[in-house]
C-alpha cells in the first residue's frame, strides 16, 4: 500500500482555521483544536445575532418615535394606525429618522394625520 502524506492539506487547513481566530483571547486563537471549537462557536453567534440586530434596531426606532410622538400627545399605537390608514407607505426606520433628524417636518406629518 503507497503512503499517504498529508502535510499541506492539515498544515492549510490549520492555517484557515487560526487566520480565522485571530483576536481570540488566549489558547483560542493559537491552538488548532480549541480554534476551531471557539471559530465553530464564534459562527453561531454571528448567524444569531445577524437576526438578533434587525430586531434591536427596530425596537430602537419604535421607542424614538414615541418619545418624539408623545410630545405631540398621541400615542405610537394611534400614530401608525393613522399611517396606515392614510396610506402613506414610511417604514419605521424612516419615520424614525424623519423624528430624529427634522423634527419640523415629522410635526407637520403629525398634523396632517390629525
Amino acid at each position: 500500500m503507497t503512503r499517504v502524506k498529508r502535510r499541506t492539506v492539515s498544515r492549510n487547513r490549520h492555517k484557515k482555521v487560526l487566520k480565522m481566530t485571530q483576536g481570540f483571547r488566549g489558547s483560542s486563537s493559537t491552538l488548532f483544536r480549541t480554534a476551531k471549537q471557539q471559530n465553530m462557536k464564534a459562527l453561531r453567534y454571528s448567524y444569531r445575532d445577524r437576526n438578533q440586530r434587525k430586531r434591536e434596531f427596530r425596537s430602537l426606532w419604535i421607542t424614538r418615535m414615541n418619545a418624539a410622538i408623545r410630545v405631540y400627545g398621541m400615542s405610537y399605537s394611534k400614530f401608525i394606525h393613522s399611517i396606515k390608514k392614510s396610506e402613506r407607505f414610511l417604514n419605521r426606520k424612516m419615520l424614525a429618522q424623519l423624528a430624529l433628524r427634522d423634527s419640523e417636518a415629522f410635526k407637520q406629518l403629525i398634523q396632517s394625520l390629525n
